[in-house]
């Protein structure tokens, strides 16, 4: 027990001694360095970092916004630097001018690869193109899109709908966030290899394997907020704390992710063919049957499906909460679609759209991404990149900019991706995925997208056509947005939920 717990503290504890004595013997860098945090010799900008850990977001975004060409580079301890970008031609030459060049990089797919292995998500080269290859073929059939509808109904009114119909007549206070969590997961399950956990139950149950991914996800992000990584290697080769923890979780998840694998190769063995139409059996039945492939690729799309539509619509339903001209011609557009909108009148949902999109830009579900150069570059603006360099691009930024959102880029305003035909209708102005990349962009823009726009316009219909979300909250209550390996409301959302009666 106390070599463990020696182990456990060696490396804060030189940490400390080595930032103290840094501190204390050095001066900040002579060269003035305006609206940049302040930087020290081997310690760079440590301290500074370490006491906005709490709101790192808001921090590197102030930077961006004062930075002349949106663009700041951070001096890290021991020399290191990285790059954050929130100029639309800086991100557009990461995530396709020069591609190849800006890769997820060994110090990422390391720190993911016990959760991830080699899925689409955490590799490179000709793994990511072959798993790209193989999702964007089954991602683009109708069938799986009416697969997608189907589930997402289901949920919807078997699961959903009964909760919050409970909680109106009972009166009780809903965490929204969680209950989105678990709709957003019972969901992605299901699409993902078929499987139902349950988790969307009136007892609210800690599924299991729910329970165990969420620890896989909070564990391995406590990774990259670590300061040194070689505290977290040294806590998982001596397998204690929180790498223990991890290593049980993420051998939980593999273990029966492969045991739904085995089960539905030994269906298509005995039947020569799949009944379901999930992606697992759509894999399997294309030909795709080696075990680690297919368990990696599926876990990576539960980690991508599980998380980002719930983030948004916890964001989504607080925001027109507060914004309920909003609400009112968004109920005028639900009017208009039948009990159960079919895809093409989800589609046509277009002030929703835009107030999706909107929630989007100001919390996006991937606040930040990074990326490490392969070899040395020079951005569009003339920021000079070399071979190794971390640069991040930031969403979360991005949706701040005057320079591109203009002056009110702080208020919630659906109608900036608006505008009104002769007619008076409204039809959608869209922004280039370099301008708005919380789908990413590029080669590696992301696959779910217009899945993920389905499925929240149809909960925005189900819902809203039925209940009002009140917040649970004092008036003047700004909740706030933490990122583990996506976006979430630090807290959660607490409402009560009313009837709303006939439309």
């Amino acid at each position: 027990m106390f070599f463990q717990l020696f182990i456990s503290v060696l490396p804060l504890f030189l940490t400390v001694v080595f930032c103290l004595f840094v501190a204390k013997s050095s001066k900040p860098s002579s060269k003035p360095r305006p609206n940049l945090p302040k930087s020290y010799p081997l310690l760079g900008s440590y301290l500074e970092s370490k006491a906005n850990e709490n709101r790192r977001l808001e921090w590197i975004t102030g930077f961006l916004q004062s930075s002349p060409t949106a663009t700041f580079t951070l001096r890290n301890a021991l020399g290191r630097r990285q790059i954050f970008t929130a100029n639309p031609a800086n991100v557009q030459h990461m995530l396709k001018t020069n591609f190849p060049n800006y890769q997820k990089g060994t110090y990422s797919r390391a720190t993911l690869f016990d959760f991830l292995g080699d899925g689409i998500f955490n590799v490179d080269g000709d793994s990511w193109k072959f798993q790209r290859q193989v999702a964007s073929h089954e991602f683009n059939t109708k069938s799986l899109r009416r697969f997608v509808e189907t589930v997402v109904d289901a949920e919807l009114s078997d699961r959903l709908a009964p909760m919050l119909s409970n909680a109106a007549r009972t009166g009780t206070v809903l965490d929204f966030q969680d209950i989105l969590q678990r709709f957003a997961f019972d969901n992605i399950c299901r699409i993902a290899f078929g499987y139902d956990p349950a988790y969307l139950m009136p007892s609210l149950p800690q599924a299991e394997f729910a329970k165990t991914f969420d620890d896989g996800t909070n564990l391995t992000s406590e990774r990259f907020r670590t300061f040194l990584p070689i505290n977290w290697k040294i806590r998982r080769f001596f397998g204690i704390g929180s790498e223990k923890r991890l290593k049980i979780a993420t051998s939980d998840i593999r273990d029966f992710a492969k045991k739904i694998v085995r089960e539905k190769k030994q269906e298509l063995k005995d039947k020569s063919s799949l009944e379901s139409v999930d992606l697992l059996s759509r894999f399997l039945s294309s030909g795709h049957s080696d075990e680690n492939f297919v368990t990696d690729i599926v876990i990576s799309f539960i980690l991508a499906g599980r998380d980002t539509t719930s983030a948004v619509l916890t964001w989504f339903f607080w925001l027109i909460s507060r914004h309920p001209e909003v609400e009112l011609e968004i109920l005028k557009e639900i009017r208009e679609k039948s009990d159960s909108p079919i895809f093409e009148e989800v589609k046509d949902m277009i002030y929703t759209h835009a107030c999706l999109c909107e929630t989007m830009r100001l919390y996006p579900p991937v606040p930040v991404d990074g990326k490490v150069a392969m070899g040395a570059d020079v951005l569009p603006d003339g920021t000079e990149v070399k071979k190794g360099m971390g640069v991040a691009y930031h969403p979360y930024a991005m949706g701040r900019m005057e320079s591109i959102w203009g002056s009110d880029w702080a208020e919630f305003k659906p109608e900036r991706w608006l505008e009104r035909d002769a007619a008076g209708k409204w039809s959608f102005v869209g922004r280039d995925a370099y301008t708005y990349p919380v789908f990413q962009a590029g080669p590696r823009i992301c696959l779910g997208k217009e899945m993920a726009f389905l499925q929240m316009k149809r909960v925005v219909a189900g819902v809203l056509r039925q209940f009002r979300v009140v917040p649970a909250m004092q008036k003047d209550f700004e909740p706030e947005l933490v990122v583990f390996l996506t976006s979430k409301m630090n807290g959660g959302l607490p409402v009560r939920i009313e009837e709303r009666g006939e439309m």
